[in-house]
């Protein structure tokens, strides 16, 4: 996972100098927890997912990424929301791209699978746990969307 400085309405960040559509995943087991990731930063958590290769799906891509990044298989249930605000940009330090933000949110029934044994940056996180760990902006609001189990996509 490339390390990132994600800034969110932030005057002096650096201006987006490009756009690159890209998926997360809210994948939940049946119990309803939620799987989430420690992120390249080793202190915010976050969901599965990146970008979308060409020559396939976004579905393909949420299920490919949920798979290479914590080993779960999973089927996707429903689109949470899209996410593309002007004022959301991360930059890539190695390289100095700057995206702003494009993604698209789905939701997962997590169907097998198995979490790397020991490790410590992966997790099954109770929906009653969740605000108790630390996540940026992005994450937290993508997934109070997913909670809250609205009937229509978020669209912003």
């Amino acid at each position: 996972m490339a390390q990132s400085i994600d800034y969110y309405d932030v005057p002096d960040a650096p201006a987006a100098n490009s756009l690159v559509p890209s998926v997360n995943v809210v994948v939940a087991n049946d119990a309803g927890d939620i799987l989430m990731i420690r992120g390249s930063d080793g202190h915010n958590w976050v969901l599965p997912g990146g970008t979308i290769d060409l020559g396939e799906s976004l579905w393909q891509a949420a299920v490919r990424r949920t798979r290479e990044e914590t080993g779960i298989e999973c089927a996707i249930t429903r689109l949470v929301g899209t996410y593309t605000d002007p004022r959301h940009v991360t930059l890539f330090p190695a390289d100095g791209e700057t995206r702003q933000e494009f993604s698209i949110v789905l939701a997962a029934h997590a169907l097998g699978g198995r979490l790397t044994e020991g490790s410590d940056g992966f997790r099954w996180v109770p929906r009653d746990h969740v605000d108790g760990y630390s996540m940026d902006r992005a994450t937290r609001f993508r997934i109070g969307h997913y909670l809250a189990g609205a009937a229509q996509p978020y669209i912003g």
